[in-house]
């Protein structure tokens, strides 16, 4: 008799296809062994360890008492967005308007609005790796099909114009990417996003998602942002959000900008979803995004300090190698030299392996590179005490020796 498996498993295929994010799984992973009682140090959520500014916190007790409490615009409260593009134009130079910005329930609804509205089956889009852990499965959920393009801790993480060029099939319609770059710390300068948007000049039909979220927490002193360069504001969506700045993971609150046909597509979309962000967390974010971003000074000087800390004691770990990541708050290193080997007992294939191997014997919770498209790393974030940071780093490398 034939078994149906509609009947078995009635989920949909969508859903059973779905990765899980692997991010998310280890820090639960992290949590459910410390609930056990085991010491963990969990460096596997990219989550600021700062309280959200006390200035933005009274603008939402304000939002309260001035009783915003009803059902916003879909696209977010105009003052919000004439405020984000007072924000593009100061940090980005980019003359976005209000027509151009939706705002959303955190960055990821914003790039899930993205490949919604954008890709139809079969679309190809440009991920250099590594990416961000849920661009791949924001992108096959929509139907789209991601193109990974390697990079190496020889090359910063960082794509060629070649690659590129090489990347590109009459299928292509899109190329997403981070800068600073989670899970890398990578920076593209102007130099470099030049030579890539001069590629582009001769494929007016791809288009570019640059998400910017941790534009702020940058220690190469410039940021540049894609859209700001000739000929290409009319063919990019900037994501960004008040979550890693200003310490506001959970108000979650992520806008974009983009051209105004995609912006109304988005907007249309998210009627249909979730209609309009948080009320309370909008007006606080009004009075984040309008501040001035040397509020964030100490905080950035803080994650500065913990990437040198952080860098100079796996430097100290033999067969790890890796960058200087220049922003964000992860470092990226490649432990390949490790697969192969057997470490008390345990054999280690692959970066998946290790990364299980350090959360049961050093017990440090990390993430597999694997999760952001590069099998040879694993991610580590600093995004935790200095004292914390340098006790993982003495734990990792008694394992490994």
């Amino acid at each position: 008799m034939q078994t149906d498996t509609h009947t078995t498993n009635p989920l949909s295929d969508r859903i059973n296809n779905l990765s899980t994010s692997q991010t998310l799984a280890m820090a639960a992973l992290a949590r459910e062994l410390k609930a056990q009682g085991k010491d963990i140090i969990s460096l596997s959520l990219g989550e600021p360890d700062f309280n959200t500014p006390d200035f933005i916190k009274e603008a939402a007790k304000k939002a309260i008492d001035e009783n915003y409490s009803t059902y916003s615009p879909v696209d977010g409260y105009m003052e919000l967005k004439e405020a984000i593009c007072r924000k593009f134009k100061r940090d980005n130079n980019l003359d976005y308007k209000p027509a151009n910005v939706v705002v959303s329930t955190g960055a990821k609804q914003s790039l899930f609005n993205i490949a919604q509205v954008m890709l139809n089956e079969g679309d190809e889009v440009i991920l250099p790796a590594p990416y961000w852990v849920s661009y791949y499965e924001i992108i096959k959920i929509a139907g789209g099909v991601p193109v990974e393009v390697p990079t190496s801790v020889e090359s910063d993480f960082k794509i060629t114009a070649a690659q590129l060029e090489n990347a590109i099939t009459p299928k292509t319609k899109m190329i997403w990417y981070s800068s600073p770059c989670n899970p890398s710390g990578s920076v593209y300068s102007r130099e470099e996003l030049t030579a890539l948007s001069k590629v582009l000049e001769n494929h007016p039909q791809i288009y570019v998602v640059a998400d910017e979220i941790y534009e702020h927490i940058n220690f190469s002193g410039t940021f540049c942002s894609i859209a700001s360069i000739p000929g290409m504001f009319d063919r990019t969506i900037t994501v960004n959000g008040v979550a890693k700045a200003f310490a506001m993971t959970g108000w979650r609150i992520g806008y974009i900008g983009a051209p105004e046909f995609i912006a109304k597509a988005c907007t249309k979309m998210q009627g249909q979803v979730t209609s309009g962000a948080n009320s309370i967390a909008q007006r606080a974010t009004i009075t984040a995004v309008d501040a001035d971003p040397s509020v964030l000074n100490d905080m950035v000087s803080a994650f500065h300090r913990r990437r040198d800390l952080v860098v100079g004691l796996i430097r100290e770990i033999p067969g790890l190698k890796l960058n200087v990541p220049e922003g964000a708050f992860y470092v990226f290193p490649d432990v390949s030299s490790y697969f192969g080997k057997t470490l008390r007992g345990t054999k280690i294939n692959n970066a998946d392996d290790f990364s299980m191997y350090l959360l049961s014997e050093a017990n440090v919770a990390t993430v597999t590179g694997d999760a952001f498209g590069n099998p040879n790393c694993i991610r580590f974030s600093y995004a935790t005490s200095e004292a914390l940071l340098t006790e993982a780093m003495k734990r990792i490398k008694e394992a490994l020796a």
